[in-house]
């Protein structure tokens, strides 16, 4: 049963409001967000915790792999030790930065008219080069056609090999601690082959003296010329740099007539 006061209390509570729809700039219905999508979207951008464990494990393998620094140079630790000190006492320089040092040694072999008879001579070549200097050579060719030679413009006529670095002191060590020494009735290179700039230019006739090469496997005798480029200012600067590193210099006459 209902009494007088419960029906004051029905006519007396207010009807509650309508919740106001959203609506854009035109008047259109906007869209409700969803939130279940943007989470689920959050959850598929992360990784899982399995994929995340296997790819920090990764990480870490490769970090125990990681190959160890090269060593520096037998002949670089020398001159930075000896050479380095000698030369600042004999000529008296003011800073380190004067002191010659190696700047970089240039390889090249001619092919010349071998190349227009043989077409594999270039390819022979290119494997002797590579295999003595353990860098891939650049082709050089005719900058201009000479009937006399029959020799056209951009024909293939030599390699050439250019080692800074690392490879430049790895070179110039086995050059004159095992390859010059192998050659037959050898009484030391010559003192007189300097530019004037301290740069050094080597001639070999045989490139089976490197050791690198087999004998049985070429195909034909070639030369090259080795090229050291210093940054000494005078050859004798750079004869006395050489010498130190150990090129073996034939002895001056001036030695002979003392011995």
């Amino acid at each position: 049963m209902t009494t007088e006061n419960d029906k004051d209390n029905e006519q007396t509570e207010a009807p509650k409001p309508a919740k106001a729809r959203r609506t854009t700039k035109d008047g259109a219905k906007a869209k409700p967000k969803t939130v279940a999508k943007s989470k689920a979207k959050a959850k598929s951008t992360r990784a899982p915790r399995g994929k995340a464990k296997a790819a920090a494990s990764a990480t870490n393998d490769v970090a125990k792999v990681a190959p160890e620094p090269l060593a520096v140079p037998r002949l670089l630790t020398r001159y930075r030790d000896e050479v380095a000190g000698t030369l600042i006492k004999e000529f008296e320089y003011r800073t380190p930065m004067q002191v010659p040092r190696l700047t970089k040694i240039l390889l090249n072999i001619g092919i010349g008219a071998e190349a227009i008879q043989n077409s594999k001579a270039i390819e022979s070549a290119s494997r002797d080069l590579m295999l003595i200097s353990g860098q891939h050579p650049i082709t050089t060719r005719a900058r201009k056609s000479i009937a006399a030679f029959k020799v056209r413009e951009g024909m293939p006529m030599g390699l050439t090999v250019t080692l800074r670095n690392r490879r430049m002191y790895e070179f110039f060590d086995r050059l004159v601690s095992s390859t010059l020494p192998r050659i037959r009735d050898f009484r030391g290179v010559s003192r007189e082959s300097f530019d004037g700039r301290g740069n050094y230019a080597l001639g070999i006739s045989e490139q089976v003296i490197f050791p690198e090469i087999e004998y049985n496997s070429v195909d034909r005798i070639r030369g090259l010329q080795v090229v050291v480029v210093t940054s000494a200012n005078t050859d004798r600067e750079g004869l006395r740099l050489l010498e130190l590193l150990g090129v073996p210099f034939a002895r001056s006459e001036e030695e002979l007539a003392v011995a």
